[in-house]
């Protein structure tokens, strides 16, 4: 082994995963300066093919072009090594205007690149092991190839994935179920890298998706796996980055929603919606299935949107995110037309015993 070793950070230890295990096909290791510009300016790589987000390994180690270097994980795992073919400086202020819209250091995913540096080397990636993760998760994972064998022994053919950091309430369990509807199968994909501060943790995300599995989901058409790499939070552009990773998973529809993979009020409502406006579909390789807010309509008597609900916001069930988190916290149950009584308890657990904990 070369005496050369780098840990990486959380986040790069996301990104040596997805690129280890196909997640983020076509790549096969951290980008360099061509890639980099070309990603930042035209969200395609150098060869022409769409890429929405940098994936780059900003670090201040030492070393040469020709060197292979170990890595290891944020934890400190052997995972493989790099083989530097490029060592360059990136402008993270070109990259926060034009991968995430604003330079505002606020913004979560600004922060992160900013925090970073300018500095990368860049090459391609040998694996020799991943990084660990709890049981919970490795209960559900399934790498591109996994995923699908899964699809193809249940002989379906259009499968329709959702992508969450957050736990799936009504309105998401609606639109789901409506894009069910029109597929073979549903691939619920939640998000378990690092997320910012004041998410819900993924542990929790977890026992909610599955306490909906078991109760309100047909077991022969649901599967449930687990995402290990970061949120970006880069709105519109992530949103592309989604479609792009379960296009590698092997599915052929992704649902974007309201304020997709968004921070803030740094993106419009639908931003990450009309992205695709000016994407070749085709060449993408997946096909996004849109939706608008859903909310509980009282006259409907259901879950409705804009397109389907002829009544005024008046007759609307409305929670703010942050008076459900409020009522979370106090251990009181949110109406049931918003959340599924079993998910509310599990947050309702989770909020008092991080309370306990401090």
């Amino acid at each position: 082994m070369s005496e050369k070793r780098l840990q990486l950070s959380e986040r790069q230890t996301a990104d040596f995963e997805m690129i280890g295990i196909g997640g983020f096909a076509p790549l096969t290791g951290f980008q360099g300066s061509e890639d980099w510009r070309n990603v930042c300016g035209q969200m395609r790589t150098s060869d022409g093919e769409y890429w929405p987000i940098p994936i780059t390994l900003a670090t201040d180690f030492e070393c040469e072009v020709g060197d292979v270097v170990e890595l290891s994980s944020d934890e400190g795992k052997h995972l493989g090594r790099i083989t530097v073919n490029e060592i360059f400086d990136r402008d993270v202020e070109v990259e926060a205007e034009q991968v995430y819209g604003t330079t505002d250091s606020e913004h979560p995913g600004v922060a992160a690149i900013y925090e970073e540096g300018n500095r990368c080397i860049a090459g391609p990636i040998e694996v020799d092991d991943l990084p660990d993760h709890e049981e919970a998760f490795m209960r559900r994972y399934l790498t591109p190839e996994e995923s699908k064998k899964a699809f193809a022994d249940r002989g379906w053919k259009k499968i329709v994935a959702f992508q969450t950091r957050n736990p799936i309430h009504r309105a998401h369990e609606y639109l789901t179920k409506a894009a069910l509807e029109t597929c073979d199968g549903l691939f619920i994909h939640p998000l378990i890298g690092k997320t910012k501060p004041g998410d819900i943790p993924a542990d929790v995300r977890m026992k909610c998706y599955e306490v909906l599995m078991e109760d309100y989901y047909p077991e022969d058409r649901v599967i449930l796996g687990v995402k290990p790499a970061k949120m970006h939070y880069a709105g519109p552009r992530e949103a592309v980055l989604h479609a792009i990773i379960r296009r590698n998973y092997g599915a052929t529809h992704f649902i974007v929603g309201r304020d997709h993979a968004g921070a803030g009020d740094y993106y419009g409502t639908y931003d990450a919606q009309l992205i695709f406006d000016d994407i070749d579909i085709d060449e993408l390789g997946i096909e996004p299935l849109m939706f608008e807010h859903t909310f509980w309509c009282n006259e409907c008597e259901g879950l409705a949107s804009g397109k389907t609900c002829p009544h005024d916001s008046e007759s609307h069930l409305f929670l703010s995110g942050t008076k459900v988190r409020e009522m979370l916290g106090n251990g009181e149950m949110p109406p049931p037309e918003f959340s599924r009584p079993e998910v509310a308890q599990i947050l309702i657990d989770a909020y008092r015993e991080e309370d306990n904990a401090d």
